[in-house]
């Protein structure tokens, strides 16, 4: 019998109320779906992170999760990206497993720091001073990036992205990311349920087609910014990051670390710029 992979949306059956009135009536909602992110490595294989997601552009999650998390510095570590499809395996499930296979001879790294993205929650986020250090660490240097951009552009990102949005348009559901040039340009969209997965398919986006870094670039959210997007940011080495709502105190404190511009609440005509203000010209 044929696996059929999930897709991005379902159709449900639900009671619409209008005033006093009633009626049955179909929609769509969007799909959510554990994945299971493995790491392969000369015939070992761990669980690297389970995370809640959207169907869709799932070798894009894993390749741009394990770039964020400096498992892999290029797309020539990755010997490949895969489905899991053991027969063992319940066929509801095949398409929820992806392997990351790193190049012969490569170990595989040492998990213990991976333990909070087992399991993670589509819209969950990181907290702690111990997060900036560890991207020092890791040899993140602040993005020396003298990209400028006009108000005008930056005012008009936010209709962009929901223009380019596809799934968001039949469910309304999910969160969106755009990588947008300095020209104000939309090169690439991600959708999911979760912000931090979405970045993650324009982060594997990048480093499978070899675009990275994603120099004078912006990043444009929907919702919040939490620091793992602004984190995510910073290893993809993107310079602004834009977002219709607040950011959190943790990603202000590591973009004004790591020299990103972060903007907040773009919204119309206005908006909060809370690090590197330099980046946004005047009209």
């Amino acid at each position: 019998m044929e696996t059929l992979r999930p897709g991005r949306t379902v159709e449900v059956e639900l009671t619409a109320l209008d005033g006093a009135r009633q009626s049955r009536k179909a929609d769509h909602v969007v799909t959510e779906e554990p994945l299971e992110l493995r790491l392969v490595s000369n015939g070992t294989t761990r669980t690297l992170a389970v995370t809640m997601r959207t169907p869709g552009n799932d070798f894009e999650l894993a390749a741009g999760f394990a770039y964020s998390e400096a498992i892999v510095r290029g797309r020539d570590e990755i010997a490949g990206v895969s489905y899991c499809l053991d027969p063992a395996i319940d066929p509801d499930q095949r398409y929820n497993i992806v392997n990351v296979e790193l190049r012969l001879g490569s170990a595989l790294p040492d998990l213990e720091r991976f333990e909070r993205h087992f399991t993670m929650s589509s819209s969950c986020g990181v907290c702690g001073r111990a997060q900036l250090d560890s991207l020092r660490d890791l040899g993140v240097t602040p993005i020396d990036d003298d990209v400028r951009v006009s108000r005008e552009l930056l005012y008009a990102l936010p209709e962009g992205m929901r223009s380019a949005q596809r799934v968001f348009a039949s469910t309304g559901g999910l969160h969106a990311c755009a990588l947008v040039n300095e020209r104000g340009e939309a090169v690439a969209v991600r959708e999911d349920v979760g912000r931090h997965n979405a970045v993650d398919k324009l982060v594997g986006w990048g480093l499978l087609g070899g675009r990275l870094p994603f120099a004078r670039s912006i990043l444009m959210v929907s919702g919040r910014t939490s620091y793992e997007i602004v984190q995510k940011s910073a290893m993809a080495r993107i310079p602004i990051v834009c977002s219709v709502s607040a950011p959190s105190s943790l990603a202000i404190d590591l973009a004004r670390e790591f020299n990103i511009t972060l903007v907040g609440f773009l919204r119309g005509q206005r908006a909060n710029v809370y690090s590197a203000p330099e980046r946004i010209a005047a009209l």
